[in-house]
């Protein structure tokens, strides 16, 4: 079994710390002029703070690994003060860590540190959100589809992982695994999560057959049914479940909703969304709801009201101990509504804990000493309280 600490200390980071050349190249031109500049006029040991504009949890583990692993490979110091350990709450422009060393050798380094960082605090943040917005449900990180490369895949595992962690420490379930083996040590694992996409059950030709030919192929493994491919929902989930009766009756059996925003679950419409949630959880739709939050409880899509319909259908036809699984847009927001709606969740399955805004991940690394001296820019004052009550980094 690989822990989160083996997949971090075998993570990209630590494997591929780029060689100087490969640095120099991507890092911006004015941080290796600067390089130079302090090479001819003489070094200077600066400690820099680094910090995120907005509210995030700490997960700063793959670019500080990174940095020390750049360090060794080319033969310098590094002295590294996290001020927040992994995991932790980080209040707006608060900083995260503390990095003392050369200048020259440090300058061309913030370019790529930054990139490694910002983004997965942010994401880490969104897990957490989420993962304590339905804390009794376990969630799967399904977000490697939605990164630009292995790079980011790996960035963002990591963060569901750290946030999840977070919030399993206040008592939620959090993130159980994800859904490729490259990352799934993150999270415990050594393998993905997961049955099956739409494309087998479009090549299948029926749900029903996708599901047979998934468990012919994987007896052992518990099955999870991807149902709305023909619009059915209902229909195909209780004929798979009457073929796989036994396997239903004992909770081996799982029926995933992904209906897309662009219509209803099986045999709803707005009227009738209204009228399950009427039923299931009046509370949720007799206050005042916002236009998303109404989206959430009685829209398109997996709403509140399909959940608590196909349960009710599920039910009905005498199979109470088949799991739901949800996806397709579980970001904190459909979250914490369906929450409210007491929807009856087994799992929820995302990748929606990926920034949305992009520009709300911009790391800053300002130096706030030179040779021991605080010194930084006007209006970044704040970045030397940590600083001066210790004296030094």
């Amino acid at each position: 079994m690989t822990t989160p600490q083996q997949a971090l200390e075998h993570s990209h980071a630590s494997q591929d710390p780029l060689d100087e050349a490969t640095i120099l190249a991507r890092t911006d031109a004015y941080f290796v002029r600067t390089r130079d500049i302090v090479r001819h006029f003489g070094d200077s040991q600066v400690t820099y703070a680094v910090f995120i504009r907005r509210p995030v949890i700490a997960a700063c583990g793959l670019a500080l690994r990174w940095l020390r692993n750049v360090a060794k490979k080319q033969g310098f110091e590094i002295d590294c003060r996290e001020v927040y350990p992994e995991g932790t709450w980080v209040g707006a422009g608060e900083p995260l860590f503390y990095l003392t060393g050369s200048f020259a050798d440090l300058a061309p380094l913030e370019t790529l540190f930054l990139q490694k960082l910002g983004a997965v605090c942010v994401a880490a943040h969104n897990a957490y959100q989420m993962a304590l917005a339905l804390p009794k449900v376990p969630f799967l990180a399904m977000d490697a589809r939605h990164s630009a490369g292995e790079e980011m895949q790996e960035q963002m595992a990591y963060a569901a992982s750290v946030g999840s962690r977070a919030a399993q420490k206040e008592g939620a379930t959090g993130f159980i695994g994800n859904a490729n083996d490259a990352t799934a040590g993150f999270f415990g694992l050594e393998h993905g999560l997961g049955t099956m996409p739409h494309a087998l059950v479009g090549y299948a030709g029926s749900t029903l057959r996708a599901a047979q030919m998934y468990a012919e192929l994987y007896p052992d493994q518990p099955l999870s049914v991807l149902v709305d491919y023909f619009g059915r929902e209902v229909s195909d989930a209780v004929e798979v479940c009457r073929y796989f009766k036994e396997r239903a009756a004992t909770g081996e059996v799982s029926v995933r909703l992904d209906t897309h925003g662009g219509r209803f679950l099986e045999g709803l419409d707005p009227q009738s969304s209204y009228d399950v949630l009427e039923r299931y959880a009046p509370g949720a739709i007799r206050r005042y709801r916002s236009e998303k939050e109404l989206r959430y409880l009685v829209g398109t899509g997996v709403s509140a009201a399909a959940i608590w319909r196909m349960r009710e259908a599920l039910d009905e036809a005498d199979f109470p101990k088949v799991k739901i699984v949800v996806s397709s847009g579980f970001n904190v927001a459909k979250c914490t509504a369906i929450y409210d709606a007491d929807a009856p969740v087994d799992v929820v399955g995302t990748g929606s804990f990926l920034p949305d805004s992009w520009s709300e991940t911009y790391a800053t690394a300002d130096i706030v000493a030179y040779d021991g001296e605080p010194r930084v820019k006007i209006g970044r004052e704040f970045l030397l309280k940590n600083f001066r009550k210790d004296g030094h980094s």
